[in-house]
């Protein structure tokens, strides 16, 4: 099988001291309501072996789920305006650094616990500690991605929040299509599973460790599906010098 990386990116790399080989797939633009088994059925079933692992993004998931919101049903408060002004960029995006997110964390969360998470995360700063008022509002709105059209204008008015059910979504891929699928949260920053098939028994670790570069990139590639496939032994598609490429720059496996 000849495999694909996103610029930037390299087929090989190094969890928990074994070797696996990462295929970004390419997909058509996806849209909501869309059918995420008919997409792994159309993109992955041609490419995928036994003992592959689907990684997912879980955006493509929520799209096909309709877990979206429109910034025209959210409208920024006085105090979303002005908690966004104090939220740290980061490479992974705005976040609640954009008003209409801060006011979704509001409308999720209730103003109190979204206050006290900003006045939580203002102390930890001075303190060194990054990331307390996504620990505190949770994960639906540390993972709330959209509202944002710098790098795909079509999610530039709507927001898409984390999928449902992701450990069921999972089974239901594996039960209806034989791929054994894992849905991933990932960016510039961190890289977090947030469900997989049962048939998975893998630790989490080595999971995350398998995607911990991001290969499929947080742009435009339309690259939201990831084949992962272990490499035993060597042989010239897998010398060790694709390896050293995979992980340079990368934290080491404990």
């Amino acid at each position: 099988m000849e495999y694909f990386a996103n610029d930037g990116k390299a087929v090989y790399i190094e969890a928990g001291g074994r070797r696996f080989a990462r295929h970004a797939v390419k997909t058509r633009f996806v849209n909501v309501g869309d059918d995420y088994i008919e997409l792994v059925r159309e993109y992955v079933k041609p490419v995928y072996q036994p003992g592959d692992i689907l990684s997912s993004s879980e955006k493509i998931i929520a799209l096909c789920q309709g877990r979206v919101v429109y910034e025209k049903d959210v409208k920024p408060s006085f105090w979303a305006n002005l908690l966004s002004r104090f939220v740290h960029q980061t490479a992974a995006g705005p976040g609640a650094g954009l008003p209409v997110k801060m006011q979704f964390a509001i409308n999720h969360c209730g103003l109190p616990k979204v206050l006290w998470a900003a006045f939580r995360a203002a102390i930890d700063k001075l303190r060194g500690i990054k990331g307390t008022f996504y620990k505190i509002t949770g994960p639906e709105i540390a993972g709330l991605d959209g509202f944002y059209g710098h790098d795909i204008p079509e999610y530039e008015h709507m927001g898409i929040r984390i999928p449902e059910n992701p450990d069921k979504v999972c089974d239901e891929i594996y039960e209806k299509t034989g791929v054994v699928t894992m849905i991933v949260d990932a960016n510039a920053l961190s890289q977090e599973v947030l469900g997989k098939a049962s048939i998975i028994k893998e630790p989490i670790g080595i999971l995350e460790g398998m995607i911990r570069d991001n290969p499929a990139g947080q742009e435009t590639q339309m690259t939201p599906f990831i084949l992962i496939r272990e490499i035993k032994g060597t042989s010239e598609e897998t010398a060790p010098v694709a390896v050293a490429a995979a992980t340079e720059g990368l934290e080491t496996e404990a």
